[in-house]
Protein backbone atom coordinates (compact mmCIF):
# COMPACT_ATOMS: atom_id res chain seq x y z
CA UNK A 1 0.00 0.00 0.00
CA UNK A 2 0.99 3.41 -0.87
CA UNK A 3 2.40 5.37 2.07
CA UNK A 4 0.32 8.49 2.46
CA UNK A 5 2.45 11.89 3.06
CA UNK A 6 1.34 14.94 4.93
CA UNK A 7 -1.85 16.50 3.65
CA UNK A 8 -2.46 20.40 3.79
CA UNK A 9 -4.60 20.09 6.41
CA UNK A 10 -2.42 18.27 8.57
CA UNK A 11 0.87 20.78 8.23
CA UNK A 12 -1.74 23.35 9.07
CA UNK A 13 -2.73 21.37 11.81
CA UNK A 14 1.05 20.91 13.21
CA UNK A 15 1.99 24.63 12.61
CA UNK A 16 -0.22 25.89 14.35
CA UNK A 17 -0.09 23.65 17.10
CA UNK A 18 3.47 24.61 17.35
CA UNK A 19 2.88 28.12 17.37
CA UNK A 20 0.02 28.39 19.97
CA UNK A 21 2.57 26.47 22.33
CA UNK A 22 4.57 29.86 22.25
CA UNK A 23 1.71 32.16 22.59
CA UNK A 24 -0.99 30.71 24.92
CA UNK A 25 -0.95 29.12 28.11
CA UNK A 26 -1.31 25.46 28.46
CA UNK A 27 -4.75 25.96 30.48
CA UNK A 28 -7.04 29.13 31.52
CA UNK A 29 -6.31 28.44 35.63
CA UNK A 30 -4.80 25.88 37.83
CA UNK A 31 -8.75 24.70 38.69
CA UNK A 32 -9.18 23.48 35.23
CA UNK A 33 -10.19 19.75 34.78
CA UNK A 34 -7.18 19.85 32.47
CA UNK A 35 -9.23 16.94 30.08
CA UNK A 36 -8.21 19.82 27.09
CA UNK A 37 -5.64 22.39 26.83
CA UNK A 38 -6.06 25.75 25.30
CA UNK A 39 -3.31 25.48 22.85
CA UNK A 40 -5.54 22.30 21.67
CA UNK A 41 -9.05 24.47 21.40
CA UNK A 42 -7.01 27.47 19.58
CA UNK A 43 -5.82 24.81 16.78
CA UNK A 44 -9.30 23.48 16.70
CA UNK A 45 -10.76 26.57 16.20
CA UNK A 46 -8.16 27.97 13.61
CA UNK A 47 -9.22 24.79 12.16
CA UNK A 48 -12.96 25.39 12.36
CA UNK A 49 -12.20 28.91 10.48
CA UNK A 50 -9.86 27.38 7.83
CA UNK A 51 -12.84 24.90 6.98
CA UNK A 52 -15.58 27.21 7.03
CA UNK A 53 -17.63 25.36 9.65
CA UNK A 54 -19.34 25.81 12.53
CA UNK A 55 -18.51 23.54 15.95
CA UNK A 56 -20.61 21.17 15.60
CA UNK A 57 -19.22 20.50 12.19
CA UNK A 58 -15.89 20.97 13.72
CA UNK A 59 -16.04 18.72 16.22
CA UNK A 60 -17.99 15.53 13.04
CA UNK A 61 -14.87 15.96 11.30
CA UNK A 62 -12.18 15.64 14.35
CA UNK A 63 -14.35 12.22 15.01
CA UNK A 64 -13.56 10.74 11.45
CA UNK A 65 -9.53 12.69 11.76
CA UNK A 66 -7.13 10.27 13.79
CA UNK A 67 -4.34 11.89 12.27
CA UNK A 68 -4.87 14.84 13.59
CA UNK A 69 -6.27 14.52 16.55
CA UNK A 70 -2.76 12.81 16.84
CA UNK A 71 -1.22 15.82 16.18
CA UNK A 72 -2.61 17.83 18.34
CA UNK A 73 -2.27 15.13 21.35
CA UNK A 74 -6.00 15.00 21.36
CA UNK A 75 -7.43 12.12 23.14
CA UNK A 76 -10.78 12.73 23.58
CA UNK A 77 -13.24 14.57 21.69
CA UNK A 78 -14.58 18.08 22.99
CA UNK A 79 -18.03 18.80 22.95
CA UNK A 80 -19.22 21.50 20.62
CA UNK A 81 -19.87 23.99 23.40
CA UNK A 82 -16.61 23.62 25.12
CA UNK A 83 -15.25 25.03 22.11
CA UNK A 84 -17.71 27.83 22.71
CA UNK A 85 -16.48 28.20 25.75
CA UNK A 86 -12.88 28.47 24.88
CA UNK A 87 -13.39 30.88 22.47
CA UNK A 88 -14.59 33.21 25.16
CA UNK A 89 -11.71 32.56 27.38
CA UNK A 90 -9.24 33.21 24.78
CA UNK A 91 -8.52 36.80 24.47
CA UNK A 92 -7.71 39.03 21.58
CA UNK A 93 -4.33 39.76 22.96
CA UNK A 94 -3.19 35.94 22.55
CA UNK A 95 -4.60 35.75 18.90
CA UNK A 96 -2.65 39.19 18.10
CA UNK A 97 -0.10 37.53 19.62
CA UNK A 98 -0.80 34.32 17.36
CA UNK A 99 -1.15 36.59 14.33
CA UNK A 100 2.72 38.18 14.96
CA UNK A 101 4.16 35.00 15.20
CA UNK A 102 2.22 33.69 12.09
CA UNK A 103 3.40 36.87 9.79
CA UNK A 104 7.02 36.04 11.11
CA UNK A 105 6.97 32.60 9.26
CA UNK A 106 6.91 34.15 5.97
CA UNK A 107 9.29 36.61 4.48
CA UNK A 108 8.62 40.60 5.12
CA UNK A 109 10.27 43.34 3.08
CA UNK A 110 9.05 46.23 4.47
CA UNK A 111 6.86 47.09 2.02
CA UNK A 112 3.14 47.34 3.33
CA UNK A 113 -0.07 48.05 1.83
CA UNK A 114 -3.24 49.29 3.93
CA UNK A 115 -6.33 49.05 2.58
CA UNK A 116 -10.50 48.44 3.91
CA UNK A 117 -12.95 45.86 3.67
CA UNK A 118 -16.16 44.69 4.91
CA UNK A 119 -17.18 41.48 6.93
CA UNK A 120 -21.28 41.13 6.97
CA UNK A 121 -21.95 39.94 10.08
CA UNK A 122 -25.09 38.15 9.15
CA UNK A 123 -26.11 35.00 6.63
CA UNK A 124 -28.99 36.83 5.81
CA UNK A 125 -29.59 37.27 2.17
CA UNK A 126 -29.68 40.84 0.89
CA UNK A 127 -33.01 40.19 -1.22
CA UNK A 128 -34.40 39.16 2.35
CA UNK A 129 -32.77 41.89 4.72
CA UNK A 130 -34.40 44.52 1.63
CA UNK A 131 -37.97 43.13 1.77
CA UNK A 132 -38.09 43.19 5.55
CA UNK A 133 -36.34 46.82 5.37
CA UNK A 134 -33.54 45.13 7.46
CA UNK A 135 -30.03 46.45 7.07
CA UNK A 136 -26.85 44.82 7.42
CA UNK A 137 -23.89 46.38 9.37
CA UNK A 138 -20.98 45.94 8.27
CA UNK A 139 -17.73 44.67 10.16
CA UNK A 140 -15.22 47.56 8.84
CA UNK A 141 -11.67 45.58 8.73
CA UNK A 142 -8.31 47.42 7.95
CA UNK A 143 -5.36 44.96 7.16
CA UNK A 144 -1.94 46.03 7.06
CA UNK A 145 -0.33 43.75 4.21
CA UNK A 146 3.35 43.17 3.68
CA UNK A 147 3.62 42.72 -0.26
CA UNK A 148 7.03 39.94 -0.32
CA UNK A 149 4.48 36.75 0.61
CA UNK A 150 1.07 38.95 1.42
CA UNK A 151 1.57 38.19 5.00
CA UNK A 152 -0.82 40.31 7.48
CA UNK A 153 1.11 41.77 10.04
CA UNK A 154 -2.02 43.51 11.91
CA UNK A 155 -5.77 44.39 11.36
CA UNK A 156 -8.14 46.97 13.18
CA UNK A 157 -12.05 46.08 13.20
CA UNK A 158 -14.46 48.64 14.06
CA UNK A 159 -18.18 48.48 13.69
CA UNK A 160 -18.59 52.26 13.47
CA UNK A 161 -18.08 54.35 10.29
CA UNK A 162 -14.82 55.96 11.08
CA UNK A 163 -13.29 57.47 8.73
CA UNK A 164 -9.62 55.51 7.14
CA UNK A 165 -7.41 58.95 8.58
CA UNK A 166 -8.68 58.13 12.04
CA UNK A 167 -8.25 54.26 11.97
CA UNK A 168 -4.57 54.16 9.89
CA UNK A 169 -2.48 55.94 12.54
CA UNK A 170 -2.89 53.18 15.43
CA UNK A 171 -2.06 50.37 13.48
CA UNK A 172 1.30 52.62 11.99
CA UNK A 173 2.26 53.13 15.37
CA UNK A 174 1.23 49.24 16.48
CA UNK A 175 3.59 47.89 13.58
CA UNK A 176 6.36 50.75 12.47
CA UNK A 177 9.22 48.60 13.26
CA UNK A 178 8.20 46.35 10.19
CA UNK A 179 7.09 49.15 7.88
CA UNK A 180 9.75 50.59 5.45
CA UNK A 181 7.45 52.06 2.73
CA UNK A 182 3.49 52.56 3.13
CA UNK A 183 0.94 52.29 0.52
CA UNK A 184 -2.42 53.88 0.57
CA UNK A 185 -5.04 55.07 -1.56
CA UNK A 186 -6.69 58.45 -1.44
CA UNK A 187 -8.55 57.49 1.26
CA UNK A 188 -5.83 57.78 3.80
CA UNK A 189 -4.31 61.22 2.02
CA UNK A 190 -4.03 63.34 5.08
CA UNK A 191 -0.89 65.09 6.27
CA UNK A 192 -0.98 64.37 9.67
CA UNK A 193 -0.74 60.41 8.69
CA UNK A 194 2.20 61.40 6.34
CA UNK A 195 4.02 63.54 8.82
CA UNK A 196 3.41 60.81 11.70
CA UNK A 197 5.09 58.16 9.49
CA UNK A 198 8.10 59.91 8.22
CA UNK A 199 8.40 61.05 12.18
CA UNK A 200 9.04 56.99 12.36
CA UNK A 201 11.12 56.18 9.58
CA UNK A 202 8.46 54.85 6.97
CA UNK A 203 8.32 56.43 3.54
CA UNK A 204 4.52 57.07 3.14
CA UNK A 205 3.27 56.78 -0.77
CA UNK A 206 -0.25 57.72 -0.18
CA UNK A 207 -2.52 58.75 -3.22
CA UNK A 208 -3.81 62.97 -3.21
CA UNK A 209 -7.41 63.57 -3.79
CA UNK A 210 -6.29 65.76 -6.56
CA UNK A 211 -8.14 69.04 -5.88
CA UNK A 212 -5.21 71.35 -7.51
CA UNK A 213 -2.92 70.60 -10.67
CA UNK A 214 -0.05 70.48 -7.72
CA UNK A 215 -1.83 67.49 -5.97
CA UNK A 216 -2.43 66.21 -9.42
CA UNK A 217 1.25 66.61 -10.45
CA UNK A 218 2.18 65.05 -7.35
CA UNK A 219 -0.13 61.77 -8.11
CA UNK A 220 2.00 61.69 -11.86
CA UNK A 221 5.70 61.85 -10.09
CA UNK A 222 4.52 58.75 -8.04
CA UNK A 223 6.67 55.56 -8.50
CA UNK A 224 3.73 53.79 -10.21
CA UNK A 225 5.48 50.12 -10.29
CA UNK A 226 5.94 50.43 -6.33
CA UNK A 227 2.51 51.62 -5.57
CA UNK A 228 1.28 49.32 -8.27
CA UNK A 229 1.95 46.68 -5.03
CA UNK A 230 -0.93 48.45 -3.33
CA UNK A 231 -3.28 46.12 -4.94
CA UNK A 232 -2.07 42.98 -3.48
CA UNK A 233 -4.08 44.24 0.24
CA UNK A 234 -7.46 43.52 -2.33
CA UNK A 235 -6.13 40.31 -3.54
CA UNK A 236 -5.51 39.11 0.33
CA UNK A 237 -9.36 40.78 1.27
CA UNK A 238 -10.30 38.65 -1.55
CA UNK A 239 -8.69 35.71 -1.15
CA UNK A 240 -9.83 35.29 2.96
CA UNK A 241 -13.59 36.01 1.68
CA UNK A 242 -13.10 32.88 -0.88
CA UNK A 243 -11.23 30.60 1.41
CA UNK A 244 -12.88 31.41 4.70
CA UNK A 245 -16.43 32.50 4.36
CA UNK A 246 -17.07 36.10 3.34
CA UNK A 247 -19.60 36.66 6.22
CA UNK A 248 -18.71 36.24 10.46
CA UNK A 249 -20.66 33.70 12.21
CA UNK A 250 -19.97 34.73 15.83
CA UNK A 251 -22.87 36.84 16.78
CA UNK A 252 -20.79 38.90 19.97
CA UNK A 253 -18.98 42.16 18.47
CA UNK A 254 -15.78 40.88 20.78
CA UNK A 255 -16.09 37.45 19.29
CA UNK A 256 -16.70 39.10 15.63
CA UNK A 257 -13.65 40.91 16.41
CA UNK A 258 -11.27 37.49 17.03
CA UNK A 259 -13.02 35.83 14.65
CA UNK A 260 -11.19 38.41 12.21
CA UNK A 261 -7.97 38.30 13.83
CA UNK A 262 -8.09 33.98 13.87
CA UNK A 263 -8.68 34.53 9.67
CA UNK A 264 -5.82 36.74 9.69
CA UNK A 265 -3.70 33.95 11.41
CA UNK A 266 -5.13 31.20 9.42
CA UNK A 267 -4.12 33.56 5.87
CA UNK A 268 -0.74 33.44 7.04
CA UNK A 269 -0.29 29.81 8.25
CA UNK A 270 -1.89 28.51 4.87
CA UNK A 271 0.55 31.01 2.95
CA UNK A 272 3.51 29.26 4.63
CA UNK A 273 2.68 25.62 4.06
CA UNK A 274 1.84 25.99 0.10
Amino acid sequence: MEKIGNTSILKFALTAYELVKQTMPKYSSKFSKKTFTLRQHAVIICLKIREDKNYREIVEMLVEMPRIRRAIELDEIPHFTTLCKAFDRLQSKLWRSLLKDTSELLELNGIVTIDSSGEERSRASRHYTKRINLHIQELKVTLLVDTAENAIIDAHMTTTRKHDTQIAPKLIKRCFELICTLLGDKGYDDQEIRKMAKDLGIRPLIKHREFTNLHKAWNARMDSDLYGQRNQSESVNSSIGRNYGSHIRSRAWYRQFREVIVKCAVHNIDRSIE
